[in-house]
């Protein structure tokens, strides 16, 4: 938020009315400074906002309003309608503006003095006077309107500070000291579109807060008997948002689906809350980044994957580009979706992400080279004698050895110090009175990590987690509150941090998938019942499902309202009368041709939004005059994948780019690949692996793919097909398959011959073996797979 004179920001309002007009009082939290905003109320359909210039004392405000009372005496007076503790923001439909105002609010934390709020109650209150309001303010459309805007429950995952730059991460703020609008602007800020008509006008954001979307908890630990607090803040972006089935992939902007800014900030606990050092560590999770989707299914819980092409992978290297603007190099992607499946879905993609990386590689640099590891956690988790949180944890380690992390020394001043004085110092305010305090950081956060899997929800936040844990150590370490930089995975700490990333997993899977996250590892490390578990896990794949499959069009449609994707007018179709996201090209009757209607999706106005048309062929395209096209990595048409089976659904997939072949060493020693499980691969996309920075776990082992998810969605399916029987209302046309029993996971690898695996796993744990690989593969760029 904008810094008012003498460092003062408003924090408490109070609403007043005349038949006029709305008088909005603000005051700073030391009641020190009062300002007026005045809000015209015979205006019907335009927003009519003036700023009093002058700043009052509390006597001076008061004996204002006692003036305004009695010049509207004769039509009411002045009339108080309620506190409040900022804008949200201006809302217009298809009459008149709507003012959306914080009337409670909760603190949650503190990060360096300043205070975080949450939204513990808000108000929608029409802005003309009843005698001015259209007819149209209270037609049905309008009505509709304003129940949709608000069931986003502001409640809910949304916070805010008055003094503290929360859209963006501590290093940020340190480097970037732009203020005003320009935070506004930011891809974190969720009511940025509902506060642009204010701002614009008043050229500030004294009035207004700004809203970040995702997860914000802080608590104190204790670590050595010294205590800390530990901050994990999850920041949604605004671009390309919606839920699970509605946003996937990335749009043609370099925008992708449930992208999530994680910071994970680490500080002393001292009396005055203002510690001496403080470390912040960020990473990243998103959304595959190709153009890829799915349709909304009531009949199939895993709907057909369809990818389409991207010439030169123009939308992919984009994001990578905003990835290195927003974090600097290296990125590095740790990719967790399936090598290996009886109905290739995930693969699939695994196999169009490789090449992507491999293509984009080639005209990098090799030092900001993208570096791909591959994890196929599924696997992994079902395998005996396995830890995958032990051998996230590893990776994670060697992550950080790349990326580092910030480390900030604070020194307290009695006046503002001059930024040039000290390269990276910044000036902030903290407390009642706002002394200044310059922030030097010691140690800089370089790239980051990006995780994804295949909704960038449940495998991703075991994943980050690790990571977390990972850089938890270092942080604890470098603030000489301990003297190992590791924590064990059994240390009760790490429990604690778990308990924060559980919290944060499921309340991001609810905004997305619709259902807490699937923890299952979690339980495991925890030692929790088996049978407690899969019930669990049960459940919150049958919750998802029904909110995927019935109440997510209604959501998306909220967060575009609120967003300002979607924007109502008169004479315009109304947004539930839309088929779908797609409103310029689909109507609810369905305007599509025969040839192309079947395969659309429900697909929103956001930010660079793909419009959901037929790409004619890569053959008959334009794809530069380089013809760099020719230049990407060894594949087949993945048309080879797509062979007729009984089991396999129909997977809509557009051509893929012609590639040359490449050449890779081999390199000595490297366990053997079945001619079957490299023909498979190959028709995936893949190069040779024989690469020396190449190792994927699955090679190890000879056992088959497990069934367990294909008999759990079954299984679901059954429940969902006996509970709508018992309600009278069957879903004609869900096929369920075979009549296989529900098997608990794992079960297949029982009996199993796992001396290999323990063999694989001891070669595995050799931190020599592994160093060597991971050094070629910093210095080279490319692929490994585990």
């Amino acid at each position: 938020m904008e810094a008012m004179r003498g460092g003062k920001f408003l924090q408490k309002f109070r609403l007043y009315e005349t038949r006029s007009k709305f008088y909005l009082v603000g005051r700073d939290k030391s009641r020190t400074l009062w300002r007026v905003l005045k809000i015209d109320r015979l205006e019907s359909t335009d927003l009519g906002i003036q700023e009093d210039p002058t700043s009052y004392t509390e006597n001076e405000c008061q004996e204002l309003l006692w003036r305004i009372h009695e010049g509207n005496r004769l039509t009411g007076g002045l009339k108080f309608v309620t506190k409040c503790y900022g804008i949200i923001g201006f809302m217009k439909f298809l009459g008149p503006y709507y003012m959306v105002i914080i009337t409670r609010r909760r603190k949650v934390g503190t990060i360096c003095g300043h205070d975080i709020y949450s939204i513990g109650k808000s108000e929608m209150i029409a802005i003309p006077c009843p005698i001015v309001c259209p007819n149209v303010a209270n037609s049905r459309d309008e009505n509709r309107y304003k129940r949709l805007l608000c069931s986003v429950d502001l409640t809910k995952d949304f916070f805010f500070s008055y003094s503290y730059n929360i859209m963006r991460s501590l290093q940020k703020n340190i480097n970037d000291k732009n203020t005003g609008h320009v935070v506004y602007e930011t891809m974190f800020v969720w009511n940025e579109f509902l506060t642009r008509a204010m701002r614009n006008h008043l050229k500030n954001t004294d009035w207004t807060v700004a809203l970040v979307h995702g997860f914000f908890k802080q608590s104190k630990l204790s670590v050595s008997g010294k205590d800390f607090w530990l901050t994990l803040i999850a920041r949604r972006s605004r671009h390309f948002a919606g839920t699970r089935f509605m946003k996937r992939g990335v749009n043609e902007k370099g925008r992708v689906a449930n992208d999530v800014e994680t910071e994970q900030i680490v500080f002393e606990d001292t009396p005055d809350d203002i510690p001496s050092q403080i470390t912040s560590v960020v990473q990243h999770r998103g959304s595959i980044p190709l153009v890829w989707f799915q349709e909304t299914s009531r009949l199939n819980i895993r709907p057909e994957i369809t990818l389409k092409s991207d010439v030169d992978y123009k939308a992919t290297r984009l994001h990578f580009e905003n990835l290195v603007l927003r974090y600097g190099n290296p990125i590095v992607i740790l990719n967790l979706i399936k090598t290996r499946e009886k109905k290739p879905r995930e693969s699939l993609l695994r196999a169009e992400f490789a090449k992507a990386i491999h293509y984009i590689n080639k005209g990098l640099p090799d030092d900001k080279r993208l570096k791909f590891l591959h994890m196929d956690l599924s696997k992994l988790s079902r395998r005996k004698g396995t830890n995958v949180l032990g051998l996230l944890n590893k990776v994670a380690s060697d992550v950080l050895e790349l990326t580092d992390l910030l480390h900030c020394e604070i020194t307290i001043s009695s006046k503002p110090l001059d930024a040039s004085s000290g390269q990276g110092s910044c000036d902030i305010k903290i407390n009642d009175d706002f002394c200044a305090a310059t922030m030097v950081p010691l140690l800089l956060q370089k790239g980051v990590l990006r995780t994804n899997c295949i909704d960038c929800l449940d495998r991703t936040n075991v994943a980050q987690f690790a990571y977390g844990l990972a850089a938890l150590g270092r942080q604890l370490h470098v603030l000489k509150l301990t003297e190992e930089p590791k924590i064990d995975l059994h240390d009760p700490l790490a429990d604690d941090l778990m308990d924060f990333y559980e919290r944060m997993g499921d309340t991001l899977a609810i905004q997305y998938g619709g259902s807490a996250a699937h923890n299952k590892i979690f339980c495991e490390q925890r030692g929790q019942w088996k049978a407690a578990t899969q019930s669990q896990e049960f459940l919150r794949t049958l919750q998802r499902y029904y909110n995927n499959a019935y109440t997510d069009p209604e959501k998306q449609d909220a967060i575009n309202v609120f967003l300002g994707h979607f924007q109502p007018q008169q004479g315009k179709p109304p947004l539930w009368k839309l088929d779908s996201d797609q409103h310029y090209n689909i109507g609810r009757q369905g305007t599509l041709s025969e040839e192309t209607g079947s395969r659309f999706i429900k697909r929103s106005l956001s930010d660079g939004n793909i419009l959901c048309e037929n790409s004619a062929p890569v053959s008959d395209r334009n794809v530069g005059e380089n013809n760099t096209a020719s230049e990407l990595l060894p594949s087949q048409q993945l048309d080879d994948i797509r062979e007729p089976t009984d089991s396999a659904p129909e997977i809509y997939m557009c051509e893929t780019n012609p590639c040359p072949s490449t050449k890779y060493s081999t390199m000595p020693g490297r366990h053997s690949i079945s001619e079957e499980r490299q023909s498979y691969l190959k028709r995936l996309g893949y190069p040779e692996l024989h690469s020396s920075n190449f190792l994927d776990l699955d090679l190890l082992s000879s056992s088959g793919n497990s069934c367990d998810e294909e008999a759990f969605e079954r299984k679901v399916l059954q429940t969902i097909m006996y509970r709508s029987s018992i309600i009278h209302s069957p879903l004609d046309g869900i096929s369920v398959g075979s009549t296989t029993t529900y098997s608990e996971p794992g079960h297949n690898d029982e009996g199993r011959d796992d001396t290999d695996l323990s063999r694989s796993s001891s070669q595995l744990s050799d931190s020599r073996d592994y160093s060597d690989r991971f050094a070629q593969w910093v210095a080279n760029g490319g692929m490994l797979c585990y």
